[in-house]
């Protein structure tokens, strides 16, 4: 009888973690059909992130959540996507700067190259703690001084980009799906960072 229990209670945990990885594909496909605006990229993965957050909080939550909380995210969302563009328009100059051979440019394109990946990461990491009535503004200034204090946080979610790239690369609609796998890093790497 016991043996029988604790079996069970082993499979439950499974189903559980097999639930949660499911979900997280769920929500990429999500985030993925959210971001084809273009500039709605911040505010699908604030959306996504809630959705993951709610989840492994075992309350309720689905479509029509997500889609509250992406309409929620794109008032002041907006801006922020299309201030990421203009970073990687930036970033794109100073890589033509490499390329071009002027001088300094391999300096100028490595700065320009890691303000890139910090500001991204700091998107990602104000969009994962998002929730409706917090300003872009004093959530994206909260997770620079978070990117930077946290550098293995950091770092981690610079490995789950590289992962979305590969996976772009090698098969590219699998790209879809590990979006959400990704915002699960960014809840798991805010929440890791809440408890130290």
């Amino acid at each position: 009888m016991a043996e029988a229990r604790v079996k069970a209670r082993k499979e439950s945990v499974f189903g559980e973690r097999f639930a949660v990885f499911a979900e997280c594909l769920l929500t990429g496909v999500w985030i993925a059909v959210a971001s084809l605006g273009v500039v709605t990229y911040p505010a699908a993965f604030a959306a996504g992130a809630r959705h993951l957050r709610r989840r492994t909080a075992h309350r309720g939550g689905g479509w029509r959540e997500f889609t509250v909380d992406f309409r929620t995210a794109l008032r002041g969302g907006w801006a922020v996507g299309l201030a990421g563009w203009a970073a990687a328009a930036l970033a794109w100059v100073d890589v033509q700067a490499v390329r071009a051979g002027l001088p300094g440019g391999p300096l100028v394109g490595a700065l320009g190259l890691f303000a890139l990946i910090g500001t991204t990461v700091a998107g990602m990491r104000a969009a994962a703690v998002w929730a409706p009535g917090d300003t872009w503004r004093a959530l994206l200034a909260a997770a620079g001084r978070r990117t930077v204090l946290d550098p293995t946080g950091s770092f981690l979610l610079v490995g789950g980009i590289v992962l979305v790239a590969c996976s772009a690369l090698l098969v590219a609609p699998l790209a879809v799906p590990v979006l959400g796998a990704v915002a699960a890093a960014a809840v798991a790497v805010e929440e890791r960072y809440r408890r130290r």
